[in-house]
């Protein structure tokens, strides 16, 4: 049961990685697409200019969440203690950055219990399978 619990909390962070990598493409690599600036809720190319600055440098925040779990990962072959604490603190900011976007923007709820769903459900499964 304990490696039931770790794998599939393991995988829920990785998913939630690969979503901020995903991410990451969106602000910072495919900004100057109508079809990524629709997807964010931006009306215009004016618009979409206006806030590329701050969505680029958000797509990186968003990589870089994703290296601290992917970091995580690689750790574990190597240390598995400092392996966990990595993807529990990646995924742990994750779920605070989710969080902080459902309490301060109402228009992003819905992405932001997307965003912070499944790291919430991996840690729960991660530190229950750790405490086991």
């Amino acid at each position: 049961m304990r490696t039931f619990l770790l794998a599939a909390g393991s995988t829920l962070i990785a998913l939630s990685a690969l979503f901020h990598i995903y991410v990451f493409f969106l602000e910072s690599i495919a900004w100057r697409k109508p079809k990524t600036w629709k997807t964010f809720g931006i009306r215009s190319q004016e618009d979409a200019e206006i806030i590329r600055p701050m969505a680029f440098n958000q797509g990186f925040y968003n990589l870089f969440l994703s290296l601290e779990i992917i970091a995580g990962f690689i750790t574990l072959g190597i240390k598995s203690a400092i392996g966990y604490t990595l993807l529990i603190a990646g995924a742990s900011s994750i779920v605070g950055a989710g969080l902080v976007l459902y309490l301060s923007v109402k228009s992003s709820r819905r992405a932001a219990i997307i965003q912070a769903s499944p790291p919430v459900i991996g840690l729960t499964l991660l530190v229950v399978g750790l405490a086991k």
